[in-house]
């Protein structure tokens, strides 16, 4: 079955044709920041318009919350404001196709899992560090989506209750500190403040400051997979997204787990399909949904 898989970010909207793990004709837009709920009705017509006739169904990984169509967010700004979005009606208005829709880190999780299946892991789970902090869970191999969408959104979980009050209301939530918001955030008192790609680079050549917020950052997701490991049983755990991939961020992270008892550890490595893991995730989550209907 062919796909047209899209995948909703923060910062960029991705789409393209997937078949069997292949994925071919990639575009790339920018997320709308402007009369948002208007302008992304537009792109994703202007994008399934452009791929008719190409595919067989259209599955769809989106940063938020999906609930019976429905994208909202525990964090409203990392949507851009777009909020009780109806994404599902938005994109089959313009085809006759399916459409299934997933969180894109889940989409991410599912598509990393696929690696794994002959290692017999069971218990497995995915965290981004991009632009919020997100995960996807997978149980007994099965992946958590039901009943209400929030499974995997780990990074609301407790870092520091004396932190900073994230987006979604709550105080010193993991994403509030170790996000690409919260890295660019602890930069405006600078005399001149510096994108999350800065940062790393100045981490990179030891300056003092950008080396603290990384660090910091970094040792709040290391203690988010002592928690996923101790509470999930998980037994590997993969990283994703612009700051988890970043270079220098993931030794970081494994320095501060080997800092722990060695029960809070597992296997931690870089997300295989990198930047391409929600679209071929959320087609092959979809390709199965629909063979088990």
């Amino acid at each position: 079955m062919r796909c047209l898989a899209i995948d909703i970010g923060g910062t960029k909207i991705a789409s393209a044709l997937v078949e069997n793990n292949q994925i071919s004709q990639r575009q790339q837009v920018a997320t709308p920041t402007e009369n948002v709920s208007v302008e992304m009705q537009k792109t994703l017509a202007t994008i399934v318009n452009g791929y008719q006739n190409q595919f067989d169904f259209v599955a769809v990984a989106s940063t938020g919350i999906i609930n019976k169509g429905i994208l909202t967010a525990l964090n409203p700004k990392n949507l851009g404001g777009l909020d009780q979005f109806p994404l599902k009606y938005a994109i089959a208005n313009h085809t006759d196709k399916p459409v299934l829709l997933l969180n894109d880190v889940q989409a991410a999780a599912y598509a990393e899992f696929q690696n794994e299946r002959e290692n017999d892991i069971q218990n497995f789970a995915f965290i981004t560090v991009s632009t919020g902090v997100g995960g996807g869970i997978i149980l007994n191999k099965t992946l958590l989506t039901e009943p209400n969408g929030i499974a995997g959104h780990i990074g609301h979980s407790l870092a520091d209750p004396n932190g900073e009050i994230c987006g979604c209301g709550r105080q010193g939530c993991v994403e509030a500190i170790a996000s690409g918001r919260a890295i660019q955030r602890a930069t405006e008192s600078w005399e001149t403040p510096c994108l999350p790609k800065q940062v790393f680079e100045l981490f990179r050549q030891n300056e003092p400051k950008a080396t603290q917020i990384i660090h910091r950052s970094a040792k709040a997701i290391a203690n988010l997979v002592a928690d996923l490991v101790i509470s999930l049983d998980i037994q590997k755990i993969v990283i994703g997204g612009s700051v988890g991939l970043a270079e220098g961020y993931l030794p970081l992270v494994k320095n501060y787990i080997n800092q722990m008892p060695s029960i809070y550890g597992c296997e931690v490595e870089l997300a295989y399909y990198q930047g391409d893991a929600g679209l071929i995730g959320a087609a092959k989550w979809g390709e199965n949904v629909l063979q088990n209907h």
